[in-house]
């Protein structure tokens, strides 16, 4: 005897969709554009706006830079000069005073502000930028030891900086380290040492003659008087080479700033990406100090500020270099004029804007947590 089965003709329901993969938290799309190699570029409509904007603004700064001073010059003359004519008294102020100057401020400005995007993000705090978490100060001391206490020239100096900045990221970081790196026990552990350093700083020139101590000083201050080429051409080379190392970590840097659970299920070696991140940023660093003396508030200003302009999550690097570099140039071209003749040291000028961004940040912060 055969028996029959009844068969549910009802139509199955659909299944769940697969879970998304988890990614990083957009306030807007982003769009792409499918590369060779099956490599892809993504981009932020309103942050490519901005940085272009911050471009054409570098041009302004540019032509008014050039074109300023004690010895005023219309644009068709340097224009003449940069197109290899001109008069000989043009071609020494544009070629030998004004232009190195501007090169090294817009060189020096990009490195910084580059460093502070690397460092804000990786502390995921905005006081993580490397003058306020003890790199700069760093830089400083090794380069103050090879002024004052070794002797050296310019390439001395230089590797005293960097030296100097390599150490005290090693400190900082060992010594926040513990537990897991966490954004707010970095940024406290760099402004203990960094007030360390500051005392070490103090002591060095106390200690040195009066000449010595003297040049010292006024190089703690920050200035791009007097920067020559000799000064533009090794920061050229090291924005040249760890400019496109940064840009490469970008994802990873991207992945990090959610967290390092999140990055690592992401695929991401966060203990990697995070020492390559912190000796580019060191480097940057070391180079721009080694340029043209500890400069404040730059690294700490050009990201926030540009990120507030974007309204882009995650590190917006190119628009913080650029920012960098024209708020160091606005700055060195304002101590150039606002007491003309004498010329104040732009780190007097970015110390006092930085200062009050400073304050205003903290108080917003303030504010939001009692709201």
């Amino acid at each position: 005897m055969n028996s029959t089965t009844a068969v549910d003709k009802t139509p199955a329901p659909p299944a769940p969709p697969a879970a998304a993969t988890p990614g990083p938290p957009a306030a807007v799309p982003l769009r792409a554009v499918r590369l060779p190699g099956g490599l892809s570029l993504r981009w932020h409509g309103r942050a490519t706006v901005v940085s272009l904007l911050i471009a054409l603004a570098l041009v302004a700064v540019t032509v008014g830079y050039l074109t300023a001073g004690d010895y005023p010059m219309p644009a068709g003359d340097v224009v003449d000069v940069l197109t290899g004519g001109g008069r000989r008294a043009d071609r020494y102020i544009v070629m030998e005073v004004r232009l190195p100057r501007l090169l090294t401020a817009l060189l020096v400005g990009a490195a910084l502000g580059l460093a502070g995007s690397l460092f804000q993000t990786l502390a995921r705090n905005p006081l993580g930028s490397p003058d306020v978490i003890g790199f700069t100060v760093g830089s400083a001391t090794g380069a103050l030891a090879v002024i004052l206490v070794i002797g050296g020239g310019a390439a001395a100096v230089a590797g005293g900086a960097v030296a100097g900045g390599m150490l005290t990221s090693v400190l900082v970081y060992l010594l926040a380290r513990r537990g897991g790196t966490q954004g707010y026990r970095l940024v406290l552990v760099g402004i203990g040492v960094s007030s360390l350093l500051a005392s070490l700083n103090s002591y060095l020139i106390a200690r040195a003659s009066f000449s010595d101590a003297q040049s010292a000083a006024v190089w703690l201050t920050g200035s791009l008087n007097a920067r020559g080429w000799e000064h533009c051409g090794p920061m050229a080379v090291a924005l040249l080479l760890l400019l496109p190392a940064a840009v490469l970590l970008g994802r990873p840097l991207r992945m990090l700033e959610m967290g390092d659970d999140t990055a690592s299920s992401l695929g991401v070696s966060t203990e990697r990406a995070r020492i390559w991140l912190v000796l580019i940023g060191v480097g940057l660093t070391a180079a721009a100090t080694a340029a043209a003396g500890p400069i404040p508030f730059v690294a700490l200003i050009a990201p926030q500020a540009v990120r507030r302009l974007s309204r882009a999550t995650g590190p917006n690097l190119l628009g913080a270099t650029l920012l960098g570099a024209l708020l160091l140039a606005v700055s060195d071209l304002a101590a150039q004029r606002l007491l003309a003749p004498t010329q104040l040291p732009v780190g007097v000028l970015t110390g006092v804007v930085g200062g009050c961004y400073l304050v205003w940040l903290i108080a917003g912060q303030w504010r939001s947590r009692r709201g």
